[in-house]
């Protein structure tokens, strides 16, 4: 059985960052490969993540020690003894595909390689790669060291031991894997974000609404459902006694009315300085990293008082203290490639 010891981070930024951080305070040592200057950004998201988890673990949960941190700047080195990859490099195609193709010419053939892209399609990242079979799609949301969802999605090569073994490191270190059932642009979470962001900049772009009055729409409304209740589940206790279907008796038809708008408007300079300067006014004097804080602490808020219900994402919080506390990390099961 392949225990997951060391993982290669292949990106240094944004997201690559949030996986470095959520492995390391995991007890996992981390090799990152950045061509670029990112070890004062990656630092700094390591720092971010243990002051969340001072806040959101209780004390019989700390870690017995923080993975080591490593920099490389060859990406061979980074993945050769590595247990796991995970990519997170640009959103272009041809960047990842040469990527994963150079992991894959320095890792065993049981080294499940996941790509963080929000979008690609794995089954094109797999193509003229060594053992494409073990390459797939995990796709994390910001940041990643508190944000618990991970959509796993498998292109027309992955094995299904190669999901599974992605599966279970990920929930082994406090994350909930979904499965994405078929190969699909944007997967799941992302595809039902753009339709609503789409619309917001519709409202925008016509002088509906400023920015600001849109994300209050949503905060203080429907966004407090989401936390516990998917659209799914917030229409059917709406319709009372008579559940889902009374609800689309009562409300079905409004989908043929022409309230939303599923291409964008065009971008244009206008609408580009009017988004920039109101999203200036919005944040005020405050930082990025005053605004990265405040964001954990509302995410840490919202994930204790869930756990408190064990309900939803409280409920993969509950699982991952347990864990933490019984001092006996889940080992992912190992990964046999099915290529001869």
């Amino acid at each position: 059985m392949r225990a997951i010891r060391k993982v290669a981070v292949l990106g240094g930024g944004v997201i690559g960052a949030g996986w470095a951080a959520r492995f390391l305070l995991s007890g996992i040592h981390v090799a990152v490969h950045d061509p670029g200057a990112v070890a004062d950004r990656l630092e700094r998201v390591v720092e971010n993540a243990r002051r969340a988890w001072r806040k959101l673990m209780p004390a019989a949960a700390a870690p017995a020690a923080e993975g080591r941190l490593i920099f490389t700047d060859h990406l061979a080195e980074a993945v050769s003894t590595a247990d796991f990859v995970q990519e997170s490099g640009p959103e272009r195609i041809e960047v990842k595909k040469a990527i994963i193709c150079e992991a894959a010419a320095h890792t065993a053939a049981d080294v499940v390689i996941a790509s963080s892209t929000s979008g690609l399609l794995p089954s094109d990242m797999q193509a003229g790669a060594r053992h494409p079979e073990r390459i797939l799609v995990a796709h994390p949301f910001n940041p990643v060291y508190l944000m618990p969802l991970v959509e796993i999605v498998g292109g027309r090569h992955t094995s299904d031991e190669a999901k599974q073994a992605a599966a279970n490191l990920y929930r082994a270190v406090g994350m909930h894997p979904l499965p994405v059932r078929k190969e699909i642009d944007a997967f799941l979470a992302d595809r039902m974000m753009e339709a609503l962001w789409r619309e917001a900049l519709h409202l925008v772009n016509d002088g509906v609404a400023t920015i600001d009055e849109i994300d209050q729409a949503i905060c203080y409304g429907p966004g407090l459902r989401w936390a516990f209740m998917g659209p799914f589940m917030v229409y059917r206790v709406a319709g009372g006694e008579g559940g889902f279907r009374h609800f689309m008796a009562q409300f079905g038809p409004a989908l043929k009315w022409p309230w939303t708008r599923f291409d964008g408007p065009d971008l244009s300079e206008d609408l580009l300085d009017r988004l920039a300067a109101q999203s200036d006014e919005q944040a005020g004097d405050r930082s990025i990293a005053e605004l990265e804080q405040q964001r954990d602490d509302c995410l840490i808020s919202i994930l204790q008082a869930l756990a408190d219900q064990d309900y939803a994402a409280g409920n993969a919080l509950r699982r991952w203290r347990e864990m933490r506390q019984a001092a006996t990390p889940a080992t992912p099961a190992e990964f046999r490639s099915t290529r001869k």
